[in-house]
């Protein structure tokens, strides 16, 4: 078939990410001895840098990693509620959902410690090899892309009236970047070479080599000038979505007592692949249940791209999605035991999959595993019911559809977030999906360059919920890499931003890959990326102001005019978007038999490249 790109092939390495600066930095580290660890620590950092309007230091970041001589893991970079973070707080600031901005969406900053974690765990190169091109960006500057020009302008207002530290950074001489001028951001690159230098000399003074060197760092982070920084914008009045000022919960202990931490993933087997998520606090599940309900046999499935497969994908995942509201949240932070084993079950899939008609579902449908009650917050089940309980501060956020963030003017964000997967000629693999502090969520902190993140906007201002706002807990993320092995074997890493559209994309993505033809003699990750994709809204949203919209499916242009057709027959309310405005895939993969590496990378928003050898 016609793809946009190569899917590309080669034995040395492969980088996919959503910008090619990442990309290109993630191949640099690799060509230099690197492994795919190292490389993902130097992409990661750059990201920072080139999509501050997706992520940031102080964000959050999941990886799943599958080390060529071990078993997959999962490193949480998602930090947790602070301590001073309870519904009782928030409801007496008059609040009944956590702000989209500022300071009170703030969790405890996740992503720098995970990245110097497996930095320190699985690389092999020093702090400063691996932060070189972020500070280089930072400093000397980069051409930014449209997409951070458009987001900086939505907000300029904000930053003029608001928050004139951020101005700073991304309105100098007072106007917005310009795409082909260089935008430089030195307040960060001052940071991470202060950070170098103060964690090398408290190193040398413990006699220590590179890894005292990266536990050093992670210190400064926790309990030195960044630390002191990040707590003392917490504490200033900010501008938030509620229109109000609010002060924001993380002290310094919050920083201090926090740090990234493995886990296992949770799996399924499906058709001889065995698809590796992170747990219940993402979404992660919701992709591995997705594939739960659908036929057993492949044989039953519907022809592929067909109306009937548009239709029992969707339907399947409003399922999925409803289970993700009901039950989902961070069990190790109080949340109580996440059923997943019998979310994830045949028996209880079977129940659920008896519920796909043939018409599309307008309800809200969680089930019960194991006789226990779904339990919905009363604002779910309001917009579910067709209740309107919360109005944005700007006026409404429209649906996200376009697999880019849509951005309001007072900051409020859906589905920002940036992606990479790398695979080196060793055979080690990771996905990663980075995102939260961005340029648009907080303002920047002025010692630092960066600005706080507001991943708590997912927790409810309501007790007993899984995913309900409880200082230590994970606030329920979006985020959600993938990485899936074949008979036992790491072959393929992949992911996209998107918000709660990530594990849609993800599934249309795999089925693609696992069900359609081989390129060249391997898996056609091109193909799959570049076909056109959809989503549905028909779930509560994860990112304030929290909406749903029933029945909703969004396609793209390029759909088959017949299938748009039939779906509506179906009853669904289906809305025509962009030609390419629909899922923001990257893949790499490695073949066990040969040692062929590939990759491809998504097309849409003319940003996102795919780089190896």
């Amino acid at each position: 078939m016609f793809t946009t790109r190569p899917t590309l092939q080669g034995t040395f390495g492969m980088v996919s990410s959503t910008h090619w600066l990442a990309s290109q930095s993630a191949m640099a580290v690799l060509e230099d001895g690197g492994n795919a660890f190292d490389a993902a620590v130097a992409a990661g950092f750059v990201l920072h840098v080139v999509e501050p309007h997706l992520n940031g230091p102080a964000g959050e970041v999941p990886i799943i990693l599958a080390p060529a001589d071990g078993e997959v893991r999962v490193l949480c970079g998602q930090g947790p509620a602070p301590a001073g973070a309870t519904v009782a707080h928030y409801r007496a600031l008059g609040l009944d959902l956590v702000p989209g901005t500022g300071p009170l969406a703030a969790a405890v900053p996740g992503a720098f410690d995970a990245w110097l974690l497996l930095l320190r765990d699985h690389g092999t190169k020093s702090l400063a090899e691996v932060l070189k091109y972020a500070i280089g960006y930072a400093a000397d500057g980069h051409a930014p892309v449209e997409r951070v020009v458009e987001t900086v302008e939505t907000v300029r207002e904000l930053f003029e009236r608001e928050w004139p530290t951020s101005a700073d950074v991304y309105l100098p001489d007072g106007e917005p970047p310009r795409t082909g001028e260089l935008l430089r951001n030195p307040a960060l690159a001052a940071t991470w070479r202060r950070l170098i230098a103060e964690a090398g000399e408290k190193a040398a003074a413990d006699g220590g080599g590179r890894t005292a060197e990266i536990d050093a760092a992670r210190e400064v982070w926790r309990t030195g000038f960044i630390a002191e920084a990040l707590v003392r914008q917490a504490g200033r009045p900010t501008m938030d979505t509620s229109g109000q000022r609010h002060t924001g919960t993380l002290k310094d202990h919050d920083l201090r007592d926090w740090s990234a931490r493995y886990e296992d993933p949770v799996t399924y087997d499906w058709n001889g692949w065995t698809l590796c998520k992170a747990g219940a606090w993402s979404q992660g599940p919701a992709l591995l249940q997705q594939f739960a309900l659908l036929p057993r046999a492949v044989a039953e499935l519907p022809a592929y791209g067909s109306a009937e497969y548009v239709h029992l994908l969707v339907e399947g995942c409003k399922l999925a999605m409803a289970d993700r509201e009901a039950w989902y949240g961070d069990a190790a932070g109080g949340a109580g035991e996440v059923p997943v084993a019998e979310l994830l079950s045949a028996e209880y899939n079977a129940r659920r999959r008896r519920l796909i008609g043939e018409k599309a579902s307008y309800e809200l449908r969680p089930g019960s595993p194991g006789g226990r009650e779904p339990r919905l917050s009363a604002h779910a089940r309001a917009v579910a019911a067709g209740e309107r309980p919360h109005a944005d501060a700007a006026g409404g956020v429209a649906a996200a559809g376009a697999g880019e963030p849509t951005v309001a003017g007072d900051g409020g964000t859906r589905g920002d977030t940036c992606h990479l997967d790398i695979v080196d000629r060793w055979g080690n693999m990771l996905s990663a999906t980075p995102s939260g502090g961005w340029l648009q969520s907080n303002p920047v902190v002025p010692e630092l360059g960066f600005p706080l993140g507001t991943r708590l906007q997912m927790a409810w201002l309501e007790e007993g919920l899984p995913n309900s706002l409880t200082p230590g807990r994970r606030p329920r993320t979006t985020l959600t890499p993938s990485l899936a092995l074949k008979d036992g074997v790491p072959v393929l890493a992949f992911g996209t931003p998107g918000g709660d559209q990530q594990d849609q994309w993800q599934v249309h993505f795999f089925l693609g890959v696992a069900l359609r033809d081989a390129v060249r003699g391997g898996l056609d990750l091109q193909g799959a990326i570049d076909a056109p994709n959809w989503h549905t809204d028909a779930f509560p949203g994860s990112f304030h102001p929290r909406e749903m919209r029933a029945g909703s499916v969004t396609v793209e242009s390029r759909m088959d005019p017949e299938v748009v057709a039939e779906l509506r027959r179906r009853g669904h309310d289906v809305t025509v978007g962009g030609p390419w405005s629909e899922g923001r895939l990257c893949a790499v993969a490695r073949d066990p038999r040969t040692g062929v590496l590939s990759a491809g990378a998504n097309p849409r928003g003319m940003q996102g490249y795919a780089v190896g050898r």
